[in-house]
């Protein structure tokens, strides 16, 4: 999924977290999250208080939280809720970063070229 705003911060890799500071798993997914920051610094790590950017997290369609998402290139490439261990945070900006990028621009092509379709 493409998304309609700029590459966040210019980054053309970005982790999102949404949280809010009333939830427990948030504050327990904190120090997972800004642990993953430290350790990729060539990454944009942002967080997104949702109780303080409604817009926002409305936008993303954000139901649960903690909610992580990573972008690439402007496309949402990860999106889930639930707090993830390190391991599995790692295993994930892992996957994201070996995508082919060509390929996830060529399947939103096609997506969006058939939802044109259906719409006409």
């Amino acid at each position: 999924m493409a998304t309609d705003t700029p590459s966040l911060d210019g980054s053309p890799f970005a982790v999102v977290d949404f949280w809010a500071p009333w939830c427990g798993p948030c504050r327990a997914f904190a120090p997972v999250f800004a642990g993953a920051a430290r350790r990729h610094p060539d990454l944009l790590f942002a967080k997104v208080n949702t109780e303080e950017q409604h817009e926002l997290a409305a936008h993303f369609h954000i139901r649960s939280i903690p909610t992580l998402m990573i972008f690439r290139d402007n496309f949402i490439v990860f999106a889930q809720p639930g707090a993830l261990s390190a391991g599995a945070l790692e295993d994930v900006l892992a996957a994201a970063h070996t995508l082919d990028m060509d390929a996830v621009r060529r399947e939103a092509s096609a997506q969006e070229s058939a939802a044109t379709a259906t719409r006409a």
